[in-house]
């Protein structure tokens, strides 16, 4: 099936609020069998060696139906799936099928915890996580990271991350971002665009205010505050913070406007610096398609091919090798022509 194809046969679904989003790849399984699953599952890793099966499975169920065989698998067989998976496969694919059998909240945990685990931390998987996850699933993170962890996320980042950058990122975690509620309020429009425009007294913007706008209203305020700073400042948002920020700080800003500007596009850019160049970002690519493949992945695959003139398919057809790469083209699902 065509990108285009995708796209029309979703359509109707564009208006509808669901479990698994409207633009995914990955979607429930309409003949959903579990008790078929587990035994399949089981049989693969019983034999050794049948990791196509294994693969299948988990990339062409939602994660409500691989939560429920997990369940089921564990009822019958008293054991985890999940430490029975990484027995069977390893590396890369293990990150890939263990990451799919966690909830997105839990997933989302590991992944920030990673990244700020041993020496340095990763920005910006800090920055792309935290930037676009809604207020629930915010609070969802919150949650699975001190039960897991038995720490709050808040702590972790306070003491991996330095100033202002810290700010920001607890701003964001709060998940205080208001809903976009259809109202123009042009006089807030103008009140906001106006606060991060001024200069201070040693002609540096206040980094407190800008992490309060850019964490704290809604995208679509947000896109206008931006029409409107360009318009009475002739400068883009992005050669402001270029110019008044700088290091972490002005790099988590920066990532905050292109979310708030396109999400699907601010994707399709951090997967294709994930693949470019010698060596793969397998952290960045593996996270990204699990974590928007039941939310947007069709809309950043658009976005990718449109901006780069390659579809995300072959792209990752030609990066990777094996049962990983197997893995990875499941996720995505399609070549986009």
């Amino acid at each position: 099936m065509t990108l285009t194809q995708e796209l029309l046969s979703s359509l109707h679904l564009t208006d509808k609020v669901t479990s698994w989003g409207t633009l995914g790849t990955i979607r429930p399984l309409k003949n959903f069998e579990p008790e078929g699953d587990v035994d399949r599952i089981n049989e693969a890793l019983v034999n050794k060696g049948n990791v196509q099966t294994i693969i299948d499975m988990v990339t062409g169920l939602s994660n409500d139906q691989r939560q429920e065989v997990a369940r089921l698998y564990k009822a019958e067989h008293e054991k985890d799936l999940v430490v029975d998976i990484k027995k069977a496969v390893s590396g890369d694919l293990e990150k890939v099928i263990v990451g799919l059998l966690k909830t997105p909240a839990a997933f989302d945990a590991q992944e920030l915890k990673s990244a700020m685990k041993g020496l340095g931390t990763d920005e910006g998987a800090l920055t792309e996580i935290l930037s676009t996850r809604s207020n629930d699933e915010l609070r969802e993170i919150q949650t699975c990271y001190r039960q897991e962890y038995k720490v709050e996320l808040e702590k972790n980042i306070t003491s991996e991350t330095s100033e202002p950058y810290t700010g920001l990122l607890l701003a964001l975690a709060k998940g205080k971002r208001e809903s976009d509620s259809g109202i123009i309020d042009y006089g807030l429009i103008e009140q906001d665009s106006k606060i991060l425009s001024d200069l201070g007294p040693k002609n540096t913007a206040n980094g407190a205010q800008w992490i309060t706008i850019l964490t704290e209203r809604s995208h679509g305020h947000l896109r206008r505050v931006f029409d409107h700073f360009k318009k009475s400042t002739s400068l883009d948002i992005e050669e402001r913070i270029k110019n008044n920020f700088k290091g972490d700080f002005q790099k988590g800003l920066l990532t905050k406007v292109a979310v708030v500007k396109d999400t699907p596009l601010y994707f399709a850019d951090r997967l294709y610096n994930s693949m470019k160049g010698m060596g793969t970002d397998d952290s960045t690519l593996i996270r990204i398609l699990i974590s928007r493949s039941e939310v947007d992945l069709l809309s950043i695959r658009a976005e990718y091919r449109r901006k780069y003139g390659k579809s995300l398919y072959s792209t990752i057809q030609s990066d990777n090798k094996g049962n990983y790469r197997s893995a990875l083209l499941l996720l995505c699902r399609a070549e986009d022509i």
